[in-house]
């Protein structure tokens, strides 16, 4: 796959309370098992302990064995230890964007600037800034509904904006910027189809499809960058193994010494930019 596909959860990692235990729990494991789950222990705990009565239990339960992302179900999705809130519809947290997370804050200076392109649910900006305190955050998606969980996962003290790209930036941090992240999509639009049903179908388009290589977004963003970056800042683009040399070519063709950036326990790549100081 060229884009991450496992969703960023902690399931069997303490978030449930634990009581699938006894009676029709087995029942609800063996109905999730058989509709493919692999995690169907785990699931069936985060399903009833989000339930408020047994009609509710067997709705999310429906919506599960129908093919609809767990974290839509409940509402939430768990990425860096933090329980981010989840709209259907929107783009779920992946655990492979937890590299770009500590890529960004291994070299965020004190009281900079962070802007997240393409950010969803907020999920990056939102675990850079339970870290990093002092980093001011931007984010911007062209989806309103992802901007919507933004907005309640990153607090008021973001700037969340919905728009294309840098155009829903204010423009008095150009040039001041330390780190732009950007998950952008870059799923080859004939690959799509060949994703999984939870993604493809339920997951919106914008936030999957990345043009015939994939590559649309990452070129977009690597030329405009340099005017909001400061000197010797960076961009960080999600990829995958396959397309990260033309990643990091794209960045290279526009001012940036680009290095790669892989994590084989996590099957993650990220391309990082330096503009020259």
């Amino acid at each position: 796959m060229v884009r991450a596909d496992v969703p960023a959860r902690a399931l069997g990692a303490g978030q449930a309370s634990g009581r699938v235990t006894e009676g029709g729990d087995d029942e609800l494991v063996a109905r999730l098992r058989t509709a493919g789950c692999v995690f169907a222990e785990d699931e069936a705990r985060l399903l009833i302990d989000e339930a408020a009565d047994a009609a509710q239990l067997e709705a999310m339960v429906a919506r599960r064995l129908a093919g609809d992302p767990l974290e839509q179900i409940l509402g939430w999705a768990e990425f860096c230890g933090l329980r981010l809130v989840v709209e259907p519809g929107v783009f779920v947290p992946r655990l492979r964007t937890t590299l770009m997370v500590r890529e960004a804050l291994r070299t965020l200076r004190r009281a900079s600037l962070l802007v997240d392109l393409c950010c969803g649910v907020g999920a990056v900006a939102a675990a850079v800034s339970a870290r990093r305190g002092d980093v001011r955050m931007y984010a911007t998606d062209v989806d309103p509904a992802a901007v919507r969980c933004a907005v309640r996962n990153l607090g008021p003290g973001a700037y969340v904006a919905a728009g294309d790209l840098y155009a829903a930036l204010p423009a008095d941090i150009l040039g001041q910027v330390a780190t732009i992240t950007a998950n952008a999509p870059y799923v080859p639009s004939a690959e799509i189809a060949l994703m999984p049903a939870e993604a493809r179908d339920h997951e919106a388009r914008a936030a999957l499809d990345g043009g015939p290589d994939g590559l649309d977004l990452q070129r977009r963003i690597a030329e405009d960058a340099g005017v909001w970056l400061a000197p010797g800042g960076r961009l960080l683009v999600e990829s995958s193994v396959r397309q990260a040399p033309i990643s990091a070519a794209i960045m290279r063709n526009n001012g940036f010494a680009a290095t790669v950036v892989h994590d084989d326990e996590l099957d993650a790549t990220v391309v990082v930019g330096v503009r020259p100081a």
